[in-house]
Parts: structure tokens; sequence; C-alpha cells
């Protein structure tokens, strides 16, 4: 799987769980939006460095 395929997913999951925190008032999703915005705030600073890697080698 390619880093832009990981992000596209873990914001579809993420942007499910927001609606049903924001629409339908389910705290437990409000919990999962959270844990699935740090988990992409992760993914995003592993491909920063990954990113910076390969443009100071090349």
């Amino acid at each position: 799987m390619s880093r832009v395929d990981e992000i596209k997913n873990l914001v579809e999951e993420v942007s499910d769980e927001m609606e049903k925190f924001y629409e339908k008032g389910n705290k437990a999703a409000g919990t999962r939006a959270r844990k699935g915005l740090q988990s992409l705030k992760k993914l995003a600073q592993e491909i920063r460095l990954e990113i910076q890697d390969i443009k100071n080698k090349g």
C-alpha cells in the first residue's frame, strides 16, 4: 500500500467517525475520531521525515 493510500484510508475512517459524533451525538465515535486524528498526525510526520531523507540523499 502506498503512503497516499494510507492517508486516504485513514481520512475516510476518521471522517466516518466524525460524522457519527457530530451528526448522531455518538460520544464513543468522538473518542475514535480523536484517536484516528492522532494516527493521521503521526503518519504525516513519518512521511515528512521520509521525504526529507529522500530529498537530502538525492
